[in-house]
């Protein structure tokens, strides 16, 4: 089966960023550009759009970006639009930065808790989660669901963790009515 178009061009800007050692100022660059390509929907949508000439394509992306980043991610840009992918963008980014956090051990998580926890509960869970994974530093993202009644929802990678009342609830009473 063929590759996605975000894991070939993300991991190929990975194995740049690796034989270069560019990956702290790849990952820098990666996130600084994520939340001002989404806020430029124009910009994207002239990326991709069919009626305009590559070549205009290609000069936008000189002027708007050579200079101000990385000729990896200049480069990147170019190479996208040429080969008809500028649709994907956010998503090689997107999978670049995932896969820069993988490589520095970087956990995502996101914790969901029926109550607002305080700064020192969240300091706490997340040494938790250091202490118990192999990941050397947890991002972590906090939600309120008051449905849970009390207790944790922990998501991190494809693991969950359901410490949650509810579901406790929920367990005990298809046990008791099978019983």
């Amino acid at each position: 089966m063929a590759k996605q178009v975000d894991t070939t061009y993300g991991d190929a800007l990975f194995a740049l960023a690796l034989e270069e050692n560019k990956i702290d100022g790849l990952y820098e660059e990666a996130m600084a550009l994520l939340p001002v390509l989404r806020e430029n929907k124009e910009l994207l949508s002239l990326f991709e759009h069919p009626q305009i000439d590559k070549a205009e394509k290609q000069k936008v992306i000189e002027n708007t970006f050579s200079g101000r980043t990385s000729d990896e991610i200049t480069g990147l840009f170019a190479t996208m639009v040429a080969k008809d992918h500028g649709a994907d963008i956010l998503r090689v980014l997107e999978y670049f930065i995932r896969r820069v956090k993988k490589h520095k051990n970087i956990g995502l998580a996101l914790i969901t808790s029926a109550v607002e926890l305080t700064s020192a509960q969240k300091a706490a869970i997340e040494m938790k989660l250091i202490e118990t994974t192999s990941y050397r530093s947890v991002e972590a993202g906090y939600k309120v669901d008051p449905s849970l009644l009390g207790g944790l929802v922990i998501r991190i990678d494809d693991r969950v963790c359901d410490s949650s009342l509810k579901t406790k609830l929920e367990k005990l009473s298809r046990s008791l009515a099978k019983g």
